[in-house]
């Protein structure tokens, strides 16, 4: 006798249109059962042999539900064995020049072709290099670039601009009145004029651009980020340098809100235009509310402005089709009021304390992998 929720839950199988076939079967078969059908009766309305519907109904009648799910499988022996997986995983946690071998990264077939040059296997597929990393996880045909920190005041600089960014400066509120601008520039965007004009998207087909082009010139983008608005304004001089950078500085502050502010922070990162104390002593000379802060050395990515570059790399520039440096300045112009119309600022997350724990962490790994030396202690 059926309960009337097994019912319920066999009627769902049976009819769900979702439901894997042989979870379908099977329920079919338990209800044919329930109505007292003979296994000969049912397996001729199910286009099933007689020994089939036997055995579900008999695993029903032991299990109930439980029954009609599949018993655990042993599955085929490993032919690769745990010391060889584990063999495996550690070449691919090595350079292949530690190795001697002359490639630049590991790939799955240049695994699979050094675990049998080496003797450790007899033979493995590309696949099933791919399998064992993935159960880890150990991808090396991936990396990720990465530079040292050389601003010895790097904690120190950093926290002034996520502290900034975070509404404070020397662990006081900034008021209504003081604003932050991020600036810095992207430079030497080319114009490329293509030999032949793009193609528009088609159904099945996407924006064909001819490869072949011929130079245009180029020209720099400086622009400047509120980061409490948003809003962007941005210059396309020919190249970068001190003029460009303070003719920007001077078409922000010379407006409101910031031409009478009490105080407006200009974030910028160690370029030429704006490296060192003359550049602090420069700013403050012409616009006396102005505070230059820099940003620690390589480290741009303190500078809120790359992800608008970022946007604009992506939205503008590429693919990279202008007739001439005219063209291109008047689109990324026309861009960045596009842009303002519906700016809003970034959300932000980094913060100083999150800083202090990535350094925590980097000197923490710094000391762990430093190579030990040879040299005497001192006596």
């Amino acid at each position: 006798m059926l309960q009337a929720s097994e019912r319920a839950r066999l009627k769902k199988r049976a009819d769900g249109h979702k439901t894997p076939y042989q979870d379908r079967l099977r329920a079919r078969i338990v209800l044919l059962a329930a109505r007292g059908r003979p296994n000969t009766q049912i397996a001729g309305q199910l286009g099933i042999t007689t020994d089939t519907a036997r055995k579900w109904r008999t695993r029903f009648a032991e299990h109930r539900l439980a029954g009609l799910a599949d018993r655990p499988r042993s599955g085929r022996p490993r032919r690769i064995s745990a010391l060889q997986r584990a063999e495996l995983c550690a070449l691919a946690c090595q350079l292949p020049a530690a190795t001697g071998v002359p490639l630049a990264h590991w790939t799955c077939p240049e695994l699979a072709t050094e675990l049998v040059a080496r003797g450790l296997v007899s033979a493995i597929s590309a696949s099933s290099v791919r399998r064992i990393l993935a159960e880890n996880p150990i991808k090396p045909w991936q990396y990720q670039s990465w530079i040292f920190m050389r601003d010895p005041d790097f904690a120190a600089k950093a926290t002034t601009v996520l502290d900034l960014y975070a509404g404070t400066y020397d662990g006081q509120r900034l008021g209504g009145d003081e604003h932050v601008i991020s600036i810095d520039a992207k430079p030497s965007i080319q114009a490329r004029r293509r030999c032949h004009r793009p193609t528009p998207a088609q159904p099945g087909q996407p924006m064909r651009v001819e490869h072949e082009y011929q130079r245009g010139g180029a020209l720099a983008l400086l622009a400047g980020l509120d980061i409490r608005t948003g809003k962007v304004f941005g210059s396309c001089p020919p190249t970068t340098g001190i003029n460009p950078f303070m003719a920007l500085v001077d078409q922000i502050l010379s407006q409101e809100p910031y031409r009478n502010a009490k105080r407006v922070f200009v974030v910028v990162d160690n370029g030429s235009d704006h490296r060192g104390k003359a550049a602090v002593k420069r700013l403050a000379r012409k616009h006396p509310n102005a505070v230059l802060v820099h940003t620690p050395i390589h480290a741009s990515w303190l500078n809120q402005i790359e992800i608008f570059f970022s946007i604009i790399q992506k939205k503008v520039v590429s693919p990279n089709d202008f007739t001439d440096t005219a063209e291109l300045a008047r689109t990324l112009l026309a861009f960045i009021d596009r842009y303002n119309t519906t700016a809003r600022p970034f959300n932000w997350k980094f913060t100083a304390a999150d800083l202090t724990d990535l350094l925590a962490r980097t000197q923490t790994h710094q000391a762990a992998t430093q190579e030990p030396t040879n040299e005497p202690k001192a006596a």
